[in-house]
């Protein structure tokens, strides 16, 4: 009896132990609350976790401009008809980009309510170019970890555009003759 016992307690703290290792182990999510556009990993899937663009959250911030790029490239109709161009990026989430974020979601089959939540932002993750999809690894001066980077290219309806994911997972893009993080608060966008 009392090696049965021993057994199932022995079992139990295995299979705790276990538990906790494999929580442990697994990916920190990204979010709004990490300060930028971020992932880790495989990064084909990076976007489905990031926070919520709008007109009332994160609506004067790069990771609104990555979103304007994004809009821009998939060649989406802004509110006056015409299409959505490099002079709408500008970092603010404004009535002008909530319309063409509607109409990009009616595009990809998705609820239209011009807010870039998961299932938006995720959607994107399904634009990689194949030949692109695993990513281009870089290093900037040395072959150390710390100094690697992923280029990827984003391929909309109408164009393409190439950005990086750093070593510690923020994303970067170039806009105005400038490289930017895409952050939830800062804006340089514009």
């Amino acid at each position: 009896m009392r090696t049965t016992r021993s057994r199932a307690a022995t079992g139990v703290v295995a299979a705790l132990a276990t538990g906790a290792l494999a929580l442990g182990a697994s990916p920190a999510s990204a979010a709004a609350s990490d300060g930028y556009v971020s992932g880790g990993g495989s990064f084909y899937d990076d976007f489905d976790d990031e926070g919520t663009l709008s007109t009332s959250s994160h609506a004067k911030s790069n990771a609104t401009c990555l979103w304007q790029i994004i809009l821009y490239a998939e060649g989406v109709k802004e509110s006056n008809g015409t299409l959505y161009d490099k002079s709408d990026i500008d970092g603010k989430f404004g009535a002008n980009t909530k319309y063409a974020t509607k109409q990009l979601q009616r595009a990809w089959g998705l609820t239209q309510d011009g807010i870039v939540g998961k299932k938006t932002f995720g959607a994107a993750d399904e634009k990689w170019n194949a030949s692109t999809r695993a990513g281009e690894l870089e290093y900037r001066g040395s072959s150390s970890d710390a100094s690697k980077r992923y280029k990827l290219r984003y391929h909309g309806s109408r164009y393409y555009f190439d950005f990086y994911r750093t070593a510690s997972g923020k994303y970067r893009f170039y806009h105005n003759s400038k490289w930017m993080y895409a952050s939830y608060s800062g804006t340089g966008c514009a």
